[in-house]
């Protein structure tokens, strides 16, 4: 009678391919994982650079007292501190969003920010230069990222709390960016 040793398993286990799926292969999770940390990169980084063009003025950006003028111009009230809490918040979110720190937060600080940035913009097509498909993007993306978590090669791996990404982390952080970028389109005249 042949034995089934664990030395016979892990022999013949070995030699089949792995499926995890009902399809023909499983995708690879460093795939996944390198997939995500591009998105986390490219966007994260692109919304610092938007928050410092806020803060200080660089790659072109009006400063504080720029945008400032700007959001006063758009409805907003004390333009100077609303310049200060979307750099800030564009900042912020997206060095969290690019290191993988806090994702699901930093997402939701991004999404709050982009969802004021299309109110600014609707009306004026989908496309640009007077168009939101940009801020769309920027939006659907950082909610993504708070959906699924950051990946692997993130810092919050390494956090107890975050190092299993829960679902309901996710949506809970978008509700939030959701409700706190409401509130800021109320005080808009």
């Amino acid at each position: 009678m042949p034995s089934s040793s664990p030395s016979t398993t892990a022999a013949t286990s070995s030699t089949s391919p792995a499926r995890n799926s009902s399809g023909p292969a499983a995708t690879s999770p460093h795939a996944y994982d390198a997939g995500l940390l591009l998105l986390r990169l490219v966007l994260g980084l692109t919304m610092a650079a938007h928050g410092s063009q806020k803060l200080f003025g660089w790659f072109g950006g009006g400063g504080i007292d720029g945008t400032g003028h700007f959001f006063t111009m758009s409805g907003y009230p004390a333009g100077n501190a609303m310049a200060v809490v979307a750099g800030l918040t564009e900042l912020l979110g997206g060095l969290g969003l690019a290191v993988g720190l806090l994702t699901p937060l930093a997402g939701a600080a991004v999404v709050g920010t982009m969802v004021n940035a299309i109110a600014v913009t609707w009306g004026g097509g989908f496309f640009a230069p007077k168009g939101n498909e940009y801020e769309l993007l920027l939006t659907a993306g950082a909610a993504a990222l708070a959906l699924t978590g950051p990946g692997r090669y993130a810092v919050d791996r390494f956090l107890p709390v975050l190092k299993a990404h829960r679902l309901a982390y996710g949506v809970a952080a978008v509700l939030v960016g959701l409700a706190t970028a409401g509130v800021i389109l109320l005080l808009r005249k």
